[in-house]
């Protein structure tokens, strides 16, 4: 036997409830309303199953290396306020995570993610492998009008998550593919959030060590142009989560 869905009794399932001031009636959006669509959000938010319960409460700072420890608070207080203000940070209306692999850069970004869902946001996650390889199979004509939708959806959507930004072979068709979508996004001040393993300085920079020696790491200028690089330094807030060891590689119960 089927359940009867509930029925809101404040606003009898329209969505809407109506209110009187001063002898004028009015219509203000219910709570329930509010619930419903963070639930619809997070069902088409593309979240990737290793992540779907990501969230700041289970974000763990705990670290059997002090100086560590601090770093991972330093990003959790960054990307929990972020999310808290949103929208109301208005210079910088983006993240960029900034980190080695393991650090728990996605893990943030996805509870960032979450809590913007949670105001009714519109958040959409793309690896950025992912979505490179659907737009370049979409010009296939046997299914390349759905595969180009999730582009048009990842230039429309409120705001953007993409994840391990620059893991991909530098092409001019890929430079010029990622500097239009960092750029229309920054032109309409759409959100971006993004996560990369690579540090975040221009293609033309000489790269030097500590000790001297040169840094082989590649540089975000160098794997998604300058242009695109810019752009992101211009509506991004960074959170720079170096020096934090792979949590896969942790000590257990530490």
């Amino acid at each position: 036997m089927a359940t009867e869905a509930k029925v809101c009794p404040f606003c009898g399932g329209t969505g809407w409830r109506i209110h009187e001031i001063g002898g004028l009636s009015g219509a203000e959006r219910c709570d329930c309303f509010k619930v419903h669509r963070a639930a619809r959000l997070v069902e088409s938010a593309n979240v990737p199953a290793n992540y779907t319960k990501a969230s700041f409460e289970n974000f763990s700072i705990v670290h059997h290396d002090k100086q560590q420890e601090t770093r991972l608070v330093d990003s959790f207080k960054a990307a929990y306020d972020f999310a808290e203000r949103f929208p109301q940070r208005t210079e910088k209306p983006g993240l960029l995570f900034v980190g080695p692999t393991g650090a728990g850069k996605t893990h943030l970004a996805v509870a960032v993610m979450r809590r913007l869902m949670q105001k009714g946001f519109e958040s959409v996650f793309f690896g950025y492998q992912e979505l490179l390889e659907k737009l370049k199979s979409s010009y296939d004509p046997a299914y390349g009008a759905a595969l180009r939708e999730s582009y048009q959806r990842a230039l429309e959507c409120e705001v953007l998550v993409l994840d391990d930004l620059g893991a991909y072979r530098v092409t001019d068709w890929v430079l010029d593919t990622v500097t239009h979508l960092i750029t229309v996004r920054c032109n309409e001040r759409r959100p971006v959030i993004a996560t990369t393993n690579l540090v975040e300085g221009r293609a033309d920079l000489t790269r030097k060590g500590m000790g001297g020696e040169t840094d082989t790491r590649y540089l975000l200028g160098e794997r998604i142009g300058e242009r695109a690089r810019s752009r992101l330094m211009e509506m991004c807030s960074i959170i720079r989560m170096h020096g934090i060891s792979d949590y896969r590689e942790r000590p257990v119960g530490r």
